[in-house]
Order: C-alpha cells, then sequence, then structure tokens
C-alpha cells in the first residue's frame, strides 16, 4: 500500500466514525434540532484548537511532574489519568462560547449535544494521530486499533463533554455565574479519567478493563442520549429563569 492510500484510508477512518456520531447525536433531539453551521463550528473547533491547546498544556504540565517522579509507571499512570483528562476536559467545552454555537444554545439539551459536538471534533484529530502510529503495526492491526478508538474514543469524548456542555447550557439559560459549571466539569473529568484507569487497569481472568471502558462508553453515551431526549419533551426554558 502507498503513503497516498494510507493517508487517505487513515483520514477517512479517523474523521468519518465521530462525524456519522457526530450527525447521530445531533438527530438525537427531534425538536428544534440545531443548525448544522454551529454543528460545524464546534466541531472544528474540537477538532483543531481545543488539541492544539490541550497538548501545549499537556506538555508544561508534564515536565514538573516528570522531573519530581522517580517513577515512570506513577508518572505516566497520572499523565493519562489526571493530567490528559483535566487538560482535554477544558479545551473541549470552550467551543461552547464560540458567538455562533453561544447564540444557538436555547435549551438545556442544546448544552449537552454541543458539548459531545466538540468532543468528537476532538476525538476525529486524536484518531488521526494516534492512526499514523498504528500504521507502523502492521495493516490488520491498524484496522483493529482504529476500530477500538473509533468506538471507545469517541463515545468516551463525545458523552464526558456533553456533560460539561449541559453545565454551560444552564448556567447561560439561568444567567447564572459561570462557577455554576464547575461540578460538570468535575463530572466529566472522573468520567475521563475512569475510562483511561479502566484501559491501563486488568482484572484477573478473562474479565479486563479494556472490556469495562468499553460497557462505560456504552453506558455513558446512552445517559447521554436519553438526557437529550427527555429535555427535548419539555417546553423551551425562557432565558430570563
Amino acid at each position: 500500500m502507498n503513503e497516498t492510500v494510507q493517508w487517505i484510508l487513515l483520514v477517512v477512518l479517523a474523521f468519518l466514525p465521530p462525524i456519522i456520531y457526530a450527525v447521530w447525536i445531533r438527530n438525537t433531539e427531534r425538536y428544534q434540532r440545531q443548525q448544522w453551521l454551529s454543528i460545524f463550528l464546534c466541531f472544528l473547533w474540537g477538532a483543531t484548537i481545543a488539541v492544539v491547546a490541550a497538548v501545549i498544556l499537556e506538555v508544561v504540565l508534564e515536565i514538573p511532574l516528570a522531573l519530581s517522579q522517580q517513577n515512570e509507571a506513577m508518572t505516566s499512570l497520572l499523565i493519562v489519568v489526571i493530567i490528559a483528562p483535566v487538560v482535554e476536559e477544558f479545551t473541549k467545552p470552550l467551543a461552547l462560547s464560540l458567538r455562533s454555537v453561544k447564540k444557538e444554545i436555547n435549551e438545556y439539551e442544546d448544552g449537552l449535544i454541543y458539548g459531545a459536538i466538540a468532543g468528537l471534533g476532538f476525538s476525529a484529530t486524536e484518531n488521526l494521530l494516534y492512526g499514523w502510529s498504528f500504521l507502523s503495526e502492521g495493516f490488520v492491526m491498524f484496522l483493529v486499533l482504529m476500530g477500538i478508538r473509533s468506538f471507545g474514543g469517541c463515545l468516551l469524548h463525545a458523552s464526558a463533554t456533553a456533560l460539561t456542555g449541559y453545565g454551560y447550557g444552564k448556567a447561560l439559560l439561568k444567567q447564572k455565574t459561570l462557577l455554576r459549571v464547575i461540578p460538570y466539569l468535575a463530572i466529566a473529568i472522573i468520567v475521563h479519567g475512569t475510562y483511561n484507569f479502566l484501559l491501563t487497569y486488568n482484572l484477573p481472568g478473562l474479565l479486563s478493563g479494556f472490556f469495562l471502558a468499553m460497557l462505560f462508553v456504552v453506558i455513558m453515551i446512552g445517559f447521554v442520549r436519553k438526557k437529550i431526549r427527555a429535555l427535548d419533551q419539555q417546553p423551551t426554558t425562557p432565558p430570563s429563569l
């Protein structure tokens, strides 16, 4: 397989699943569905600015941690379970503060949707970066690993960031301080950190952290979609409340 074909395949496998999930999440809302332009801008933020900002912040935070820790295994665990979730769950939902997106948030479920979309944009670029390294593992292993990332990674980013988006939407519609978003951000970080921890943790016997991680994201994305449908059935809440 030549390099051009590899790149085409990599881009398609990295971006197509998150795009499909984005349409799926957007269409979970039956009434007053979100405009495609705001959906696109939210996805684009997650795929570009959020990724760049997260990489910079992670490097800044990882350097002092690496210098202060003698145990490399513990350092790696802290980066995966704490630093990455904190940084990524901070940069992704900033997409909701974009003027073109913010003005479209007029129902509680909108925050859930836009948060999920930003997370999916982030996961698309993350798929691309990880996928490039997977190519060295052989074609079959590349497909397997991309399949895992397209399922677990995408749904994790979508469901975790949706929680922060929900908190932001509530604060916006109720005209409350953004400090009200912090509990939702904390839950998103915990969800993200839990998933990452499960991927690094193996239980004795046939049951492994990997399968628990996959089950975890299925439960979380199911919760997010159920919440969107439930809120969608309620009367629109006036922004003045």
